[in-house]
């Protein structure tokens, strides 16, 4: 199981979910956060940290968000340096 981050992140990019993330594995990108799919240790900590509720295990992802999975995934393929995201405070 794989954690990821939909459309309600867009523009928002809140940092909460960094702030509690306990290996560093969301990214940021230009429009929204990223979960990295091979460092996400699936704790959890992350999803009720986000207060606009776009934070998902990737089998519970909503019908109307299911395209992110795959956005999610491309993100981190493209072979491009990844910056870890920085908390609320950073």
């Amino acid at each position: 199981m794989t954690y990821i981050i939909a459309e309600p992140c867009i523009g928002v990019k809140d940092r909460g979910c960094v702030d509690v993330c306990p290996v560093d594995c969301i990214y940021e990108g230009e429009d929204q956060l990223y979960i990295h799919p091979d460092e996400c240790i699936d704790c959890g900590a992350c999803e009720p940290e986000c207060p606009v509720t776009a934070i998902f295990a990737e089998e519970d992802t909503p019908d109307q968000f299911k395209a992110y999975i795959e956005k999610n995934k491309k993100f981190f393929e493209e072979g491009a340096e990844r910056q870890v995201a920085k908390g609320r405070a950073g």
